[in-house]
């Protein structure tokens, strides 16, 4: 139904946005009579704005969604190449940015000229998508006309820091067996800011990301500790951090581990950083996935690609289980030696160990004073202290988590 009225038909780069079904409609809208609303079209658009969070011109904001994340030729390459691309591929990307500017400000001109609410949206999620708000000057902005040379080099941008499909819009990704990457919708927001203490460790995990980043010498890290003391936080907070650097975030489950290398070979060919997660990591005696790991780290054949590290958590700092027997002279192994170096090997390689360890009543109550002053409690520091010392000796003891816990309590307890 295209052909009947644009000539997207005729793109050479973006054929795939012509299979989109709501693009298809709004065609097949234009190319008819006209002659009433197409409520059921505006009804997606809604849907897709909430979904998307898309704002200002439904219609022209959702076209250039589908281009920012379009996975074709020109995105891959600019993504790996960091916007090198070949005379051939600019002048036929060139050509796509002629059709899909004339489409966006002249074809569907028809939803500008009536006076309905779609032209100007604010979706209930206003966070927003900041990268249609960099190229919509570009394509539709009626106080400046940018050459497509100028589009061309903002997409050029766009996805060298972004990315294509999924990457847009997901800092964090799991592994599914059979789908590959999954973009984890909703990823915990926790920032640098937020980490209260350990800043020794927090200064060492930020030094050895940035070094990774910057394509430096880097280490994988190991970040061992009691619990609730930040670990798996602090590697959160580093992708959220540096996204726009173009770090990734993979979360791999022990399970997945004999499918590291498929997970590797994935990632190989992508130009953005990754860490894969390995949160609460630890092995008993008859689980073997952790061999797998070993291979990867150092040892096997197939090496680890630049663009990835594996940043790991656990509650051990040894990884895998050991019981007094291994170390008693009446063990039964004969090789007990080796089957003890065995245990040890896997902590050994990560070249980074990071202790976490629980905090001492002073660095408890100096993150009771800082987590209370962020979230604007007025009740007396004094009577604050105190109460949350009765907490921690109620739930578990000293630790970040903790203190959070009973801020959290008390917030809620204060609004009723």
């Amino acid at each position: 139904m295209l052909d009947k009225f644009s000539n997207l038909n005729q793109l050479l780069i973006y054929r795939n946005i012509i299979e989109d079904p709501l693009l298809q409609e709004v065609c097949e809208f234009l190319a008819s009579t006209r002659n009433k609303y197409p409520f059921d079209l505006f009804h997606k658009l809604i849907n897709k704005s909430e979904q998307l969070g898309l704002s200002g011109n439904l219609l022209k904001s959702y076209i250039l969604y589908l281009i920012s994340t379009d996975e074709n030729t020109l995105s891959r390459i600019a993504e790996k190449t960091g916007g090198q691309i070949g005379a051939s591929l600019h002048q036929a990307a060139l050509h796509d940015i002629a059709l899909l500017k004339k489409f966006i400000t002249q074809d569907i001109s028809w939803f500008e000229n009536k006076d309905i609410f779609i032209n100007n949206y604010s979706p209930t999620n206003s966070v927003g998508k900041p990268y249609l708000e960099l190229l919509r000057p570009y394509f539709y902005d009626e106080t400046r006309t940018y050459s497509y040379e100028e589009i061309l080099e903002k997409l050029l941008a766009h996805y060298v820091s972004y990315g294509y499909g999924e990457f847009v819009n997901h800092n964090a990704f799991r592994w599914h067996k059979e789908k590959g990457l999954q973009g984890i919708v909703h990823c915990d927001p926790i920032r640098l800011q937020d980490l209260i203490g350990y800043d020794r460790q927090k200064n060492a995990l930020i030094k050895n990301t940035e070094c990774f980043i910057s394509g430096k010498p880097s280490c994988n890290v190991l970040l061992t500790g009691d619990r609730g003391t930040g670990k798996s936080s602090s590697v959160k907070a580093l992708v959220n951090h540096y996204f726009l650097q173009g770090l990734r975030l993979v979360e791999v489950g022990k399970h997945d581990l004999p499918n590291f290398y498929e997970i590797l070979n994935t990632l190989r060919n992508i130009r953005k950083k990754f860490i894969i997660f390995l949160d609460d990591l630890s092995f008993e005696e008859f689980e073997i996935e952790y061999k797998h790991l070993k291979s990867v780290m150092e040892g096997g054949i197939e090496s680890k690609p630049d663009n990835v590290l594996i940043y790991a958590t656990s509650n051990r700092l040894h990884l895998i289980r050991e019981n007094w027997k291994d170390r008693s002279e009446q063990n039964e192994d004969i090789h007990h030696a080796d089957t003890v170096n065995e245990k040890l090997s896997l902590s050994d390689r990560f070249g980074i160990t990071l202790l976490y360890s629980s905090p001492t009543q002073e660095q408890y109550l100096k993150i009771i004073e800082e987590l209370a002053t962020k979230n604007n409690l007025t009740i007396p520091l004094d009577i604050l202290k105190a109460e949350s010392l009765k907490w921690e000796r109620a739930h578990g003891g000293r630790s970040g988590r903790t203190a959070k816990q009973f801020i959290m309590y008390i917030m809620g307890d204060t609004k009723q």
